[in-house]
């Protein structure tokens, strides 16, 4: 009867104990489906990749001087890149010469080089007074008056037939051939003796002399450049003869100011170019002529591009539109009224001022032209305004 009673009271605690061990099976495996779909719910909401645009408020950009350009393919010529120095062209300089001998006493015209002077300005003095031999001018001056005297003598003495025509006609010749030695030099005399004087109106290229040294007639004293035509010389490497008779024109940039000038827009033109390099040389000269129309300073070192004829189109950019990160260009192209997207570009050969783009962009992508370093501080700074969001 006992065992009878006994075995119910196990059965119903297994039953009993089987449910509640289910429901809480159930219970905490419902909890962890419900925390799965949270998560779930919550990867979805994450999982959006954040894009890499730039964003720059179209306000911002244009007060930051952006500006951008849609490319196109456009002619551009094969480029040979080399070196060269400027000078100055032949018939615009002038070597100002000592007309008498004497010692060097320079006026108030500043002879530094570069500084301008005006045409006819007393640049030096030239005295002999203290020369043992005594002053040539005042020499020439005496026997001027000599001459002269004697002239006027013989005027008169041929009237009355007193001399002969041939002594008058001596007499003549001596007279017009000191007047013309006397006048070379007499006619400059200032108080402190020969004035020398600018024949043009220029610039102090050179002075070869110095305060107080004596000098001969004809010895150098200074050399003026007019400054107005200037000769480009590049050195083109002898493995680029064969297309020397393509070139055209050439920019050149110089190195006080890294700015580019074009020869065309300077009037510039192609003098020659050498047929054969020198003996022991492995370049060949070519001579541009140009107007001097900017600060461009004769004398100077220049990194030279020479152009040949126009060849197949080719996409290009300012070289300002590069930017450089180790080793690798890039530019930035606008893809909306406020984004900006740098893309890594391959580059071609350049003119100084254009360089042609192998790969990365293509014909209708709006470049950054100006301002391509300010996209990038924007990009480093991560200057986003609040609430603006762009989801591509």
């Amino acid at each position: 009867m006992r065992k009878t009673l006994f075995l119910p009271f196990i059965l119903t605690l297994y039953f009993f104990t089987s449910c509640h061990h289910r429901e809480s099976h159930d219970e905490h495996h419902g909890h962890h489906h419900h925390q799965t779909e949270h998560d779930g719910h919550d990867s979805e909401e994450t999982a959006e990749v954040p894009s890499d645009e730039i964003i720059l408020p179209k306000e911002k950009a244009e007060q930051l001087g952006i500006e951008t350009r849609s490319i196109a393919p456009e002619p551009f010529s094969h480029i040979i890149k080399t070196s060269g120095q400027i000078s100055g062209a032949q018939g615009d300089e002038y070597i100002v010469t000592a007309t008498a001998p004497g010692i060097v006493s320079f006026g108030s015209v500043s002879l530094a080089e570069g500084s301008p002077v005006k045409n006819g300005a007393v640049l030096a003095s030239l005295s002999a007074q203290q020369i043992i031999e005594g002053d040539p001018t005042e020499k020439l001056r005496i026997a001027y008056e000599t001459a002269r005297k004697e002239f006027e003598r013989a005027q008169i003495l041929v009237e009355d037939k007193i001399i002969s025509e041939k002594e008058f006609d001596s007499a003549r010749q001596n007279f017009e051939t000191a007047r013309i030695a006397y006048q070379a030099t007499g006619d400059r005399q200032n108080g402190k003796g020969t004035a020398v004087t600018a024949p043009a109106s220029g610039y102090i290229k050179q002075r070869y002399v110095n305060e107080g040294e004596y000098v001969n007639a004809g010895q150098p004293l200074f050399s003026i450049s007019r400054n107005q035509k200037l000769v480009l010389r590049a050195e083109v490497p002898e493995r680029s003869y064969k297309y020397l008779p393509t070139i055209l024109t050439a920019h050149f940039k110089t190195p006080y100011d890294e700015q580019v000038h074009e020869l065309s827009q300077l009037n510039g033109r192609l003098v020659s170019y050498g047929k054969s390099s020198g003996e022991n040389a492995f370049y060949v000269p070519v001579i541009f002529e140009f107007d001097n129309k900017g600060d461009i300073v004769p004398g100077s070192f220049v990194e030279v591009f020479l152009l040949s004829s126009p060849a197949e189109a080719a996409l290009t950019v300012p070289v300002e539109s590069l930017t450089e990160e180790q080793g690798a260009y890039f530019v930035y192209v606008k893809v909306d009224e406020d984004g900006y997207r740098k893309q890594e570009v391959q580059t071609g050969p350049d003119d100084g001022k254009r360089i042609q783009i192998l790969s990365g962009l293509e014909p209708g992508d709006q470049v950054v032209t100006r301002g391509a370093y300010q996209v990038k501080l924007a990009a480093t700074r991560n200057i986003i305004p609040e609430g603006h969001s762009h989801s591509h």
